[in-house]
């Protein structure tokens, strides 16, 4: 997805694309990104869709997607620091740092008070975590089988080897060739 012009084009209420500068394309405005076949703007749309269906049902259990992907993240690798956790969960590591203070006073996790080794304060999940994070759990679940409903079994094996290849392509400076 090559912007040759160095702006970027916005898809207008009227459908209409138009340049950062309001323009409506037309002489020296280059080529701008067709949002209709653009596999990132797709991917960034599937993307904040799955993230609102999943705030949705975490809502009403008090928790955020970023809260459950804490929980998740420690429960599948107990004991990740903070920057581990921040990574994991795509967030700063000052945001992940505020969470797990919240966390560990709300008593879903705990960290010892000094660092066992060097600087970093390993992280596990309380009882009480591992139980909010089971109903966490069950929500964020029927959100995917929602989102993967209308796939077959080999479509959602081919959905998932694409996607991890397009990661791999990415992380690597892999361009495909």
């Amino acid at each position: 997805m090559m912007i040759s012009s160095g702006r970027v084009r916005f898809l207008t209420s009227r459908n209409v694309c138009q340049d950062a500068d309001m323009s409506q394309g037309g002489q020296g405005s280059g080529q701008g990104v067709d949002l209709e076949t653009s596999l990132g703007y797709l991917l960034k749309k599937a993307s904040s869709a799955l993230r609102v269906a999943m705030e949705e049902v975490l809502r009403p259990l008090g928790m955020s997607v970023t809260r459950y992907s804490c929980l998740e993240l420690l429960a599948q690798r107990p004991g990740l620091s903070n920057s581990e956790l921040a990574r994991g969960a795509f967030v700063t590591r000052q945001s992940m740092n505020v969470l797990l203070q919240t966390l560990e006073r709300e008593g879903y996790v705990t960290r010892p008070a000094e660092a066992p080794v060097g600087k970093v304060l390993p992280t596990r999940l309380t009882p009480l975590g591992r139980q909010s994070l089971e109903k966490a759990t069950v929500a964020v679940r029927s959100v995917e089988v929602r989102m993967l409903a209308g796939l077959t079994e080999t479509e959602q094996s081919e959905a998932l080897r694409i996607l991890r290849r397009m990661v791999r392509s990415l992380r690597d400076g892999d361009d495909g060739a």
